[in-house]
């Protein structure tokens, strides 16, 4: 089966829940697949798929909070908006202290749901496009000269072209040189910008 970016999952045993969540979501065109388990949410989910889940706390089986437990283990950060009833506020609040975006309680009106989802919707596409700008800035860094890649570090580590000339022995006139070709190599508009990826790809223990 093959799920678009944007598709909203809703996992809830209960069936007409289920359908009233499938009508109103198709109703503003957005893609909605529905899942009566965990478990066969579990059993189709390709970590490659993008959206947003509305989860429901407790289920026969496993629960809405031991799914976004095993999600996270196999490293899936999709955005949950988690349905309770009153008396499951508790464990909503602990799902949201987990990383859940939200929760919603039962009765809730159209217009709660539909806010929070499309909230996620957007979170995950911005994610997904925050990860595609890093692969490509990693993709790019096999580009660099040693050189260049001795500058880019010093200027990520805030060195100025004199500070970084004085460093490697080389004059302020080559500095601004190698700056210049590294900075059109990575495809990068702003020292801002090939700080934040490069520290990203560090911290994320990507090769670099």
């Amino acid at each position: 089966m093959m799920v678009s970016t944007g598709t909203v999952f809703v996992v809830d045993d209960d069936p007409a829940i289920r359908e009233s969540l499938r009508f109103l979501l198709e109703s503003v065109a957005l893609p909605v697949e529905t899942y009566e388990s965990a478990e066969e949410f579990l059993d189709k989910f390709n970590t490659s798929w993008g959206g947003c889940l509305v989860l429901d706390v407790k289920m026969p089986g496993m629960s809405g909070l031991a799914l976004q437990r095993e999600l996270a283990v196999r490293g899936v950060s999709i955005p949950i908006v988690f349905i309770t009833a009153h008396g499951d506020i508790p464990l909503a609040v602990r799902a949201c202290k987990a990383g859940a975006l939200h929760f919603i309680e039962k009765p809730f009106s159209d217009a709660q749901l539909l806010a929070l989802v499309r909230e996620g919707l957007a979170r995950d596409q911005a994610a997904a496009a925050e990860k595609t700008e890093l692969a490509l800035f990693v993709g790019r860094l096999s580009s660099l000269t040693a050189r260049e890649t001795e500058i880019m570090d010093l200027v990520v580590a805030g060195k100025s072209n004199k500070e970084t000339a004085t460093e490697l022995g080389v004059s302020p006139r080559t500095v601004e040189v190698h700056r210049a070709r590294l900075m059109t190599k990575l495809g990068m508009d702003s020292v801002a910008t090939l700080v934040r990826l490069r520290l990203r790809a560090i911290a994320a223990s990507l090769p670099t």
